[in-house]
């Protein structure tokens, strides 16, 4: 009578296991802490502490109008996360200042609170991008949580702001002194206008046509527009890539939208027929190698899940669904802009996280 076998166990690595359960208590952290400071935010508890020097959980809750017991636990949790320090002596916190200008200052070289409102969404959308792996089906931007529009032009804008007036365009070949003397723009993708309306501000001569096929964002922007005092030289309209109207600009932009797009080729294509001949089309895409391995760091990682939860679907509830996804590389997006009809390509500028490309006919 055969014996049966029993199963082979495999050797194990005990360091490897307990590598990989600190990442995970590192991740379940701070995915938790990710949480807690959208209600830093929203209750203005990081503003309140923003060059307050330290204070007391029930100072800090006597500054935002919150209960004492909550911020205490907010507060301890903070400092385990590092995002605050606490003296033990005084028992008192505090906010340095290096980290308030990432945490209370919206208009700093990067305001965080803006990446955890998109990864809000994407809990609350988790269930139908489970679903579309299932079916190949796509999910469209609009299907998402409000959480992510909002959360978009708060984290994308403070990138824009410190560097598409004063880095960006200058890269540009001519494109500073038509904008100038006056020149027609469409900021396609525009989302809630933030960049539109920074280039409006810049440049007062020329004007600037902000397209989205989204009404919500759209009709945000208009909001948005109407604040800044340029309603009157930004005008917002509700258009898909390849479909907006058929003005002359001299310059359209992109702006970390390409890759979300059904059909990029096409509406790149659609570019070169509404761009004079002397135009431009700037393109800004996410920072991505060439490689997959090349992009295996912390910045793929953000790249690489948002691109999953969030680009890849929008991608492929469009026609064709090309689905570049964030980490597109240099050479793709070449190959995108040749096939949509333009024969000069160039990166002009980057930045840790993005990479700026010109186009010309």
């Amino acid at each position: 009578m055969a014996t049966q076998r029993q199963p082979v166990t495999p050797a194990l690595d005990q360091k490897k296991v307990e590598q990989f359960l600190h990442k995970f208590v590192n991740d379940l952290g701070a995915g938790m802490c990710a949480a807690l400071a959208l209600v830093g935010e929203k209750l203005g508890l990081y503003a309140a502490m923003s060059g307050a020097g330290p204070l007391t959980a029930a100072e800090l809750a006597a500054r935002t109008s919150t209960n004492e017991r909550y911020v205490r636990e907010w507060l301890a949790a903070q400092a385990a996360n590092g995002y605050v320090e606490y003296d033990a002596t005084s028992q008192r916190f505090y906010l340095p200042n290096e980290h308030a200008l990432l945490l209370a200052n919206e208009d700093g070289p990067a305001y965080i609170p803006g990446a955890f409102h998109v990864m809000a969404s994407v809990f609350r959308d988790e269930h139908k991008i489970s679903e579309a792996f299932r079916s190949g089906d796509g999910v469209g931007w609009h299907e998402h949580h409000p959480s992510l529009f909002e959360g978009t032009e708060k984290f994308f804008r403070p990138t824009y702001l410190h560097n598409l007036i004063d880095a960006w365009i200058p890269a540009l070949d001519g494109v500073e002194e038509k904008l100038r003397q006056g020149a027609g723009v469409a900021d396609v993708g525009c989302g809630h206008g933030a960049s539109t309306i920074l280039m409006a501000e810049a440049f007062p001569e020329s004007s600037f046509y902000g397209f989205d096929y989204h009404q919500a964002s759209i009709e945000k922007a208009r909001q948005r527009a109407e604040k800044a005092g340029v309603q009157h030289r930004v005008k917002f309209e509700v258009a898909t890539a390849k479909d907006f109207d058929d003005r002359q600009y001299d310059l359209v932009c992109f702006f970390d939208c390409l890759h979300d797009m059904g059909d990029p080729a096409g509406a790149v294509q659609h570019v070169r027929e509404t761009l004079d001949d002397d135009g431009t089309l700037l393109i800004v895409e996410p920072y991505a190698n060439e490689s997959l391995v090349e992009n295996l760091n912390p910045v793929g990682r953000v790249f690489y899940a948002a691109s999953t939860m969030i680009c890849t679907p929008a991608s492929r509830a469009q026609e064709v669904g090309a689905a570049l996804g964030a980490q597109a590389p240099e050479s793709k997006l070449r190959e995108v802009v040749n096939a949509g009809g333009f024969t000069r390509f160039r990166r002009a500028a980057e930045t840790p996280f993005n990479r700026v490309y010109e186009a010309r006919p």
